[in-house]
């Protein structure tokens, strides 16, 4: 099992790169966003598999962004977050996904070496009727400023949310409003 889902992870990793490689070379400048497990993480050579993807298809690290999830740090933390180094070294963005649903401590968000926090949908789909939300959300967006991290709000699916993300001082919004997801080419054509 663990052969298939590390064949399946390099394999959507591979198709991400090359896609993110041929929008580059069209002129768009797009940027590609790939969930990776805590048991990807774990994986040593995962670095190297990534730098060579990126050299068989001429793309840039710079426009692919790594999310973690907070607990993919916590069942091997040294491991995890020497992977995470390695990682940041290769150029590519790192981000924290799904952020305030995991078990781990802000002691492990402070040590990763990211450059982006994305609030949970959790916290913001309600956030214009729950005061309690909010009050998360918006203690999640000081935090993160404050530790020099952009901040994305997943799940966002009305216009409401959006502008009160903002005024909150939300850097990025993600979530049906925007778009729902879209293959590559539908999704040039909604550029």
């Amino acid at each position: 099992v663990r052969e298939i889902d590390e064949r399946g992870l390099l394999h959507v990793m591979n198709e991400a790169i090359r896609q993110c490689a041929a929008w580059a070379r069209a002129g768009l400048d797009m940027h590609v966003g790939l969930n990776i497990s805590a048991r990807d993480l774990l994986q040593p050579e995962l670095p190297e598999r990534f730098l060579g993807m990126l050299a068989t298809h001429g793309c840039e690290a710079a426009r692919i962004t790594l999310e973690i999830t907070e607990s993919a740090v916590v069942e091997d933390p040294r491991h995890a977050l020497a992977t995470l180094e390695r990682l940041r070294a290769t150029g590519c963005g790192l981000s924290i996904d799904d952020y305030g649903t995991g078990y781990s401590s802000l002691s492990y968000v402070r040590q990763m070496p990211v450059h982006e926090l994305k609030i949970d949908r959790s916290f913001v789909m309600h956030l214009v009727e729950r005061p309690g939300d909010e009050i998360i959300v918006r203690s999640t967006i000081e935090l993160a400023h404050d530790m020099g991290l952009t901040v994305t709000a997943e799940g966002v699916e009305d216009e409401a949310t959006l502008q009160r993300l903002a005024a909150l001082g939300c850097d990025l919004a993600q979530g049906y409003l925007v778009s729902k997801p879209l293959p590559a080419a539908a999704l040039e054509t909604w550029l």
